[in-house]
């Protein structure tokens, strides 16, 4: 085989590689839940050990975490990105932004990036935070950034999308769609697709930020697209899930969802089905082909995030504080963990990710979960201790109430 021949056959395999939904271990985690359909899920090494834990932030946790090697990658608003060990829980390393970090991390190579309110990209070592530099834009980032090759792609809320060079964090074109972009983009062949709060979802020359085309929705576009199949899927705070064609940004067709769809949609390419919620605590699964719903589950709030798949489930969180897994072929819950027990209840807008087995996932309380799936269960939560001690208190006070009506009955 000549090295011609080589080169075609190994940049196929590569391309291949990119475009699987089906990750393994070791693999970068290199756009918003993990690839192009995303299903956030990585495989586990063999010689991984599973355990249940929670791991404490000072603020609340939008940010969906980054799996690499064992360690999660993630932000909190208390202004810090965190990598904690997924086999103990432990801290391996923090860093502290000047703003709230409700991005997620993008890691490619030995470096992750992750945007912060204080308006600046960051590209650090993924062994010790260390930063190797940042990017200034003209506003806030929630949206999470998109690495392929030497590139890093991210929406801010000065209303530009960038493209910034990963080895030096200089700018090589931006684009302005005239109004905040917490959108995540996706990239498919030549042309990378994002949304913007101005109600438009854009697709654009990923060398040169040439507009290709715009679709126009009926309210902000703060879903994260996916793509299969040359077509685009998008949420619309419009409340309607967009399938757009990705040649031409025509319409092939959509589904209304009744309330604002802020949750990125989900692809399982194994049976054309699509998984996406909204803030009526709907999560539905769509034929990706033509929209046809296949089922709906009711959630215990507004459903933000975005599902992740694995095996026969699918993972997702919403904001009545629990965190919900079922079968994503006919909808049935197969099993839920709630660490407020339903009476102490924060919302969950971390997107979950899955290593094998193991579902972590960050709520509103500022802590990190880590959940077995095939043992059905949680860290014993925090709110155990409050609850039994709030529930000592009313003991005491109720034994107190009685013991000086007995002692009033008696001087009477």
């Amino acid at each position: 085989m000549n090295i011609r021949r080589k080169q075609i056959l190994l940049g196929f395999m590569i391309t291949c590689l990119l475009a699987s939904p089906a990750a393994v271990a070791g693999a970068d985690w290199n756009m918003f839940h993990e690839n192009a359909q995303r299903t956030g899920y990585l495989d586990q090494p063999a010689d991984f050990t599973p355990t249940v834990w929670y791991f404490s932030t000072q603020g609340s946790i939008k940010s969906s975490p980054a799996i690499l090697n064992k360690v999660a990658y993630f932000g909190s608003s208390d202004g810090h990105i965190y990598a904690v060990n997924l086999e103990d829980g432990t801290k391996l390393w923090d860093y502290k932004t000047d703003g709230a970090v409700v991005s997620s991390p993008s890691i490619s190579g030995d470096y992750l990036y992750v945007g912060s309110k204080d308006g600046y990209l960051y590209a650090q070592d993924i062994k010790n935070g260390d930063v190797k530099w940042k990017y200034k834009t003209g506003n806030s980032l929630e949206s999470s950034p998109l690495v392929i090759n030497n590139m890093v792609y991210v929406g801010s809320n000065d209303g530009r999308v960038y493209a910034i060079y990963k080895s030096n964090g200089t700018k090589k074109w931006e684009y302005n769609t005239g109004n905040a972009v917490k959108s995540s983009p996706i990239i498919s062949g030549d042309y990378l697709m994002v949304g913007s709060d101005d109600g438009k979802i854009y697709a654009l020359n990923m060398e040169t930020g040439d507009k290709k085309w715009e679709y126009t929705t009926g309210d902000k576009v703060q879903s994260s697209p996916a793509v299969m199949n040359n077509v685009v899927y998008v949420g619309s705070d419009d409340g309607k899930l967009y399938a757009i064609n990705i040649n031409n940004g025509t319409l092939k067709w959509n589904y209304d969802m009744g309330k604002p769809v802020v949750s990125s949609p989900t692809i399982d390419t194994n049976d054309n089905s699509l998984f996406v919620g909204a803030d009526n605590g709907k999560m539905v699964c769509l034929d990706t082909r033509n929209g046809v719903e296949k089922w709906s589950y009711n959630a215990s709030g507004a459903v933000k995030t975005s599902a992740a798949v694995v095996d026969n489930k699918i993972v997702f969180g919403s904001d009545g504080g629990a965190v919900y897994i079922v079968n994503k072929y006919n909808g049935n819950l197969e099993w839920s963990y709630n660490p407020g027990y339903g009476v102490i209840n924060q919302a969950i807008q971390s997107s979950p990710a899955v290593y094998g087995n193991m579902i972590y996932i960050g709520a509103g309380d500022g802590f990190l979960y880590a959940l077995n799936n095939d043992k059905m269960n949680g860290p014993t939560s925090i709110y155990t201790y409050y609850l039994g001690g709030a529930l000592v208190i009313l003991v005491v006070f109720l034994v107190a109430v009685r013991t000086i009506r007995n002692r009033r009955k008696k001087t009477e």
